[in-house]
């Protein structure tokens, strides 16, 4: 039995919403309808599109690559359903959007892809700074929105924020180090662990932060503004990470696995959010870009 769009629309909105729960309750239709569906598209492709757990879902690597397919095929059914529509409701305009590094790889691609399927005839223009240079283009009117890490937001007196969610720390760790057999980690026990260090928007501040309660310099093998190698020496045993939640993936480029574990401190969390000048009068793309951005599943 060949896989159905409906299967496909599914399979996208558990994929990008990270959760049976909250695509169900975004698609007005019930848990065991998308369960259904799920299963029925395994079954079909012949593989695992999510590992199953107590807590909810992970998508697969297997899951992944199908996930740019899926999107592709919804993409083009609705780019074939616009030739036909009403000219008069076809949106245009452009979009000066600005993004951090970290949220550019993990955030935006979803939220664009999402914008554009909506919004095709929108010309986005995006650039990807820091966030301190993105809040001075946003206050001197350079940029409509910018989509960024809003934990530690400068100026809040002259930008206004409205948040996508929150991400957690883990400790990610490569398959099979001692510290993998336990579900929750003390800080404690990473005092002497060499430590593979992101150095991207605020991480590495924050995560110097958190590890200043050990009392002694963390001990740093490596400074990457790379989350690939983070993850490549993580996987081949160089050395374990604590990064949010929002960029983990249980596998690095090689392929190699990648475990993820809580740590039983209080940890901090990464904000992200859709940011845009305060007071200012907001463009009509700016205004739909922010509403349809409130409906992004992944950090809820």
């Amino acid at each position: 039995m060949a896989f159905t769009l409906r299967q496909l629309q599914y399979f996208v909105a558990v994929a990008e919403n990270g959760s049976v729960t909250r695509a169900a309750h975004l698609l007005s239709i019930s848990q065991s309808a998308i369960t259904e569906a799920l299963k029925e598209l395994e079954a079909d492709l012949g593989v695992s599109l999510f590992e199953r757990h107590s807590r909810g879902l992970n998508i697969t690597h297997n899951g992944h690559n199908f996930l740019r397919h899926a999107t592709s095929i919804l993409s083009g059914v609705a780019d074939a359903r616009r030739a036909f529509s009403d000219p008069s409701e076809r949106m245009g305009g452009r979009l000066n959007l600005g993004v951090t590094s970290l949220v550019a790889g993990y955030v935006l691609s979803d939220l664009l892809s999402r914008y554009r399927r909506t919004y095709p005839g929108v010309a986005v223009n995006a650039i990807e700074d820091t966030g301190e240079y993105l809040e001075h283009l946003l206050i001197g009117g350079e940029l409509d929105v910018a989509v960024m890490v809003t934990t530690n937001l400068r100026d809040r007196s002259a930008l206004q924020a409205e948040n996508l969610g929150i991400s957690s720390y883990k400790l990610w760790l490569p398959l099979g180090h001692n510290l993998s057999t336990v579900q929750s980690v003390n800080l404690s026990d990473l005092a002497d662990e060499p430590l593979i260090l992101l150095t991207v928007d605020e991480i590495e501040e924050m995560t110097g932060k958190l590890l200043a309660v050990l009392g002694k310099p963390p001990n740093v093998a490596f400074r990457t503004r790379s989350v690939e190698a983070v993850r490549s020496l993580v996987a081949t045993g160089a050395g374990i990470a604590l990064l949010p939640e929002l960029i983990y993936r249980p596998w690095s480029l090689e392929g190699d696995r990648i475990e993820a574990r809580d740590v039983s401190a209080s940890l901090p969390v990464v904000q992200v959010g859709v940011v845009w000048r305060k007071g200012a009068e907001i463009s009509e793309t700016a205004k739909r870009f922010i509403a349809n951005s409130k409906t992004y599943g992944p950090l809820r």
